[in-house]
């Protein structure tokens, strides 16, 4: 899948200044959110994340808008999935910052949650 498959995307955005646009590709939801993910605006990534009642749900995460992401972040996507793998599904993150990738790998989260450096390899199954 690219790219260009992505279906009809929606925005919603945190008073705080996180947006965070949801699409699809295939049978993929595919959240990309802009701006900083902290304390304050990690609720629109949060719910954007919750997939509840959604069979099988695969979630790829596309951080290349992504400024900051402080603990609370890492808690969100640690938290996805554990939720997302536990219905049978899978989380991918895709094309980190420079910023956001040092903290994945400071923190260990790119051991633990599949990343790539591209939107293409994260939406490929």
């Amino acid at each position: 899948m690219t790219e260009e498959d992505v279906a009809a995307p929606h925005t919603t955005e945190q008073p705080d200044g996180l947006q965070v646009t949801a699409g699809a590709t295939g049978d993929i939801h595919l959240l990309t959110p802009t701006g900083e993910i902290d304390h304050h605006t990690g609720d629109a990534l949060r719910r954007a994340l919750d997939l509840t009642g959604t069979p099988h749900p695969r979630v790829v995460v596309d951080l290349h808008q992504v400024t900051f992401m402080d603990s609370s972040g890492i808690n969100i996507l640690i938290a996805a999935h554990r939720t997302l793998t536990d219905a049978g599904g899978w989380l991918r993150l895709a094309r980190p910052t420079h910023a956001v990738q040092r903290t994945l790998q400071i923190v260990g989260i790119d051991t633990v949650i599949d990343c790539h450096p591209t939107l293409t390899e994260a939406l490929d199954d």
